[in-house]
C-alpha cells in the first residue's frame, strides 16, 4: 500500500484549525443552502420510471454538482466544531494518486477488489453478509460458517453479537472489548473450519467504539492486515473523533480502511439531494476518511432500505458519477424491507444487486434484510440471489436501458408492501443449523422466483 489516498496530517491538522461553525448553522445554513442551489443549478431531476440512468449527461452533471457541494461545504467535525476544507487542486491530487487495486485476504483466497466501469462485462467482487444484524452467540457460528461456504463469497461479514457468555455488550463498557475479542476470533474459527482461512472479513461488527477496535487488531488472534475496516462517517457530510481515531490506527497498523456513507432520503435532502450527498461523501471518505474504497448504502428513513423506486434511483446516479469520474472503488450495500425467506426479499435483492452492477459499482455488499434489526433475521439466499444477479447480468453485458425495463418489472412485484414488508423468518427456521444449508421450502422459493426473474429478461448462468 501507498501513503494514505491524502495527507494524513494535514487533514488531522485541520480538524483543529478549520473554520468554527456550530452544527445547527452547519447543517441549515451551509448544506442545506448550497445543496439546493447546486441542486438547481446543474439540473438534476428524478424520474420515477428510470431507476436505472441511461442519461449520461445528467450523470456528469450529477458529479458536478457534488464537486461543487464539497467544495464549498467541506466536512464538519462533531468533536471539534469545525470544518475541513480543501482547495480543487487537492482533491485532484488525492484522485490522480488513489490506487485502483487492493488486496484482501490471503493464500488460496486472496481477491483483488477494482473499481469497475458503467455497463462493465467485469465481474463485480461479491462481499456477503449483514451489516450487524443482531444475533445471539448460539447461532453466531452457523450463521458465518453458511455465508463463508456460498461459493460467489469474495469475502464476509458476520452479524453483531448481543451477548458473550451471558452478558450483554455494552459499547464503551469492558463488554464491548470482551465481545469483540470473542466475535473476530469466532468468525477466523468459522472460516477455518469450511476450508476458507484466508478469506477477508470486516474487522469488528460488535466493537462500535474507537477502542473497542483497537482492541481487536493484534495479528495473533484477531485481524489480519488483509481484512477491512471502515470508518464511519455522520449524516451528512460529518465526522467525529472516534472515526479519526479508528483512520489513524488503521493506518499506522497497516490495515486496509474504507469509507461507512450512508446518507439518509426522507430529511430535507429529497431524492436528488440525497444522491448528491452521495457523491460528496465519496470525496469526503478519500480526503477526510482516509479510505481505499467506499461502502455506500443510502437509506430510506422511514423503512430503513435501499430498494424503493427512489432509493434505486439514487443508488444508480451515484455508482454511475463516481464510475464515469473517479477511480473510487465503490460498494454497494443492499438494505431490504422484507425478511428472509419470502418473495419479497428475494425480488429487492435482486433489483439492488443489478441496479448496482449495471451502473459501475465495483462490488455488491449483499445483503441487510428486514431493515437490519430484527435478531437472526438474515440468511446467505438473499445474498446469493442478489450477487448472482450481479454476476448475470455482468456477463449477459446488460445495457442500462434494458435494465431499467427489469427493474421496473422487478420493483412492480414488492413497492407496494414496503410499509408492510414481511419479516419472513429466522435463520434457524429457514436452515438447518448443522448442515448449514437452506431448508426444502426456501429453495422452492428461491428456484421460482430466480424462474421469474429469468422470463423477464435476465440470464443466469447456472
Amino acid at each position: 500500500m501507498p501513503t494514505p489516498p491524502w495527507n494524513l496530517l494535514e487533514v488531522l491538522e485541520r480538524i483543529e484549525t478549520g473554520p468554527v461553525c456550530m452544527e445547527k448553522d452547519f447543517d441549515a445554513r451551509i448544506l442545506a443552502h448550497n445543496l439546493k442551489r447546486v441542486v438547481k443549478e446543474y439540473g438534476i431531476t428524478y424520474d420515477p420510471e428510470i431507476p436505472v440512468l441511461s442519461d449520461d449527461s445528467l450523470v456528469d452533471n450529477a458529479w458536478k454538482a457534488a464537486w461543487d457541494l464539497y467544495l464549498s461545504v467541506g466536512t464538519y467535525c462533531t468533536t471539534t466544531h469545525r470544518r475541513v476544507l480543501f482547495k480543487e487542486e487537492e482533491i485532484k491530487e488525492a484522485l490522480a494518486l488513489l490506487i485502483d487495486k487492493i488486496r484482501l485476504g490471503y493464500g488460496k483466497d486472496a481477491v483483488e477488489w477494482c473499481p469497475r466501469k458503467v455497463e462493465d462485462e467485469s465481474r463485480p467482487s461479491c462481499l456477503f453478509g449483514p451489516m450487524a444484524v443482531p444475533c445471539s452467540e448460539e447461532i453466531f457460528g452457523p450463521l458465518l460458517m453458511a455465508y463463508a461456504m456460498e461459493p460467489l463469497a469474495d469475502g464476509v461479514t458476520a452479524p453483531g453479537l448481543e451477548e458473550v457468555d451471558g452478558k450483554f455488550i455494552r459499547t464503551g463498557m469492558p463488554s464491548e472489548i470482551l465481545g469483540a475479542a470473542v466475535y473476530i476470533m469466532r468468525i477466523k474459527e468459522g472460516l477455518r473450519r469450511v476450508g476458507r482461512p484466508g478469506l477477508f472479513t470486516l474487522g469488528g461488527g460488535t466493537a462500535q467504539s474507537d477502542v473497542g477496535q483497537l482492541s481487536i487488531s493484534p495479528a495473533e488472534w484477531g485481524c489480519q492486515p488483509t481484512d477491512i475496516r471502515f470508518v464511519p462517517t455522520i449524516s451528512e457530510l460529518k465526522i467525529d473523533k472516534s472515526a479519526l481515531n479508528r483512520m489513524v490506527h488503521y493506518h499506522q497498523d497497516g490495515f486496509i480502511p474504507g469509507s461507512l456513507v450512508g446518507p439518509l432520503y426522507g430529511a430535507y435532502a429529497g431524492v436528488e439531494g440525497t444522491a448528491i450527498i452521495g457523491i460528496a461523501s465519496h470525496i469526503q471518505g478519500l480526503v477526510v476518511n482516509q479510505g481505499y474504497f467506499t461502502v455506500y448504502f443510502p437509506t430510506h428513513y422511514k423503512y430503513f432500505c435501499n430498494t424503493t423506486r427512489e432509493l434505486l434511483w439514487i443508488t444508480s446516479l451515484t455508482h454511475q458519477a463516481i464510475a464515469r469520474n473517479t477511480r473510487i472503488i465503490s460498494v454497494a450495500n443492499g438494505f431490504a424491507a422484507a425478511g428472509p425467506c419470502t418473495d419479497m426479499v428475494l425480488y429487492e435483492s435482486a433489483a439492488h444487486g443489478l441496479v448496482s452492477t449495471v451502473s459501475g459499482a465495483g462490488v455488491l455488499f449483499e445483503m441487510a434484510t428486514a431493515s437490519n434489526k430484527h435478531e437472526e433475521r438474515t440468511t446467505p439466499m438473499e445474498a446469493r440471489i442478489a450477487c448472482e444477479t450481479g454476476v448475470a447480468v455482468a456477463k449477459q453485458r446488460l445495457k442500462r436501458k434494458e435494465a431499467n425495463d427489469i427493474v421496473i418489472e422487478i420493483v412492480k412485484k414488492y413497492e407496494g408492501s414496503v410499509d408492510k414488508a414481511p419479516l419472513g423468518k429466522k435463520f434457524r427456521e429457514c436452515y438447518d443449523v448443522v448442515r448449514k444449508k437452506p431448508t426444502k421450502e426456501y429453495i422452492e422459493l428461491y428456484r421460482r422466483v430466480k424462474k421469474e426473474l429469468e422470463n423477464i429478461g435476465i440470464t443466469y448462468p447456472y
